[in-house]
This record gives C-alpha cells, structure tokens and sequence, in this order.
C-alpha cells in the first residue's frame, strides 16, 4: 500500500501542476487533444523514472508485486480524478465516467493505463 501511494503521489503532483499548466494556458493556444498529446510523454517519461524508483525503494523484485502496485497507484488515481472532477468542475461519477470517452480524455486514460503497468515494466528489467 505504502509502495503504491508514494508511487501515485509523486506522479500526481507533476500530473497537477502539468494539467493546471495545460488547460490555463496551452488547450488556448492549441486546443484540448494536441495540448493532452503534448503533455502525455513528459508524464510518461515522469511516470518511468518514478516507477524506476519505487521499484529500487521498496525492493519490487517480483512482477506480482510491481504490478499490484501499479494497479493500486491506478485505483487511486481514479479516485483522485473522479472527485477533482467534482470538486473543480461540478461533475458527478457518472458524468466524469462518460466523459472519459472523449478523445482527449481517452488518450489520458491510455496514459493512466501505461502509468499503472510502469513499475511491472520497471521490475521486469
């Protein structure tokens, strides 16, 4: 549990601060799915090198482990998300889930998915 809420909070707080970055000043400029495309790698890249050290850190040698840490880490971050999209946004459950069939929202989701598998990826090599 430790191992998947650091992991989820490192990533988070770069997630934030990327995605207050993203929607106050680059979706403007470039609109919703190129400004995601944009951010989408450096969240990635941020999210291998936390999964890197979450596996060094809490000694994640099996792939089990890692995995079910990353899944963990996922969980979470759904939940995060969910209720920042009713706090900032006024959405409910069932309207931030139908919102994740927007593209943009969709190439989020695939990132979040590739978030969840980084530390079994990490563990594997």
């Amino acid at each position: 549990m430790r191992a998947a809420a650091s992991y989820w909070a490192v990533v988070f707080a770069l997630g934030f601060v990327l995605g207050t970055v993203r929607v106050l000043w680059v979706i403007p400029r470039i609109g919703l799915v190129p400004a995601t495309l944009l951010e989408l790698p450096l969240i990635l890249a941020a999210s291998w090198f936390a999964a890197g050290w979450l596996v060094r850190r809490f000694a994640l040698a099996a792939g089990g482990e890692a995995l079910a840490a990353g899944a963990l880490a996922f969980a979470i971050l759904m939940v995060a998300e969910c209720a920042l999209a009713g706090v900032l946004s006024g959405q409910s459950p069932a309207q931030w889930v139908a919102g994740l069939a927007e593209p943009h929202a969709t190439l989020g989701l695939a990132g979040q998915v590739l978030f969840a598998l980084m530390p079994w990826w990490r563990a594997r090599g």
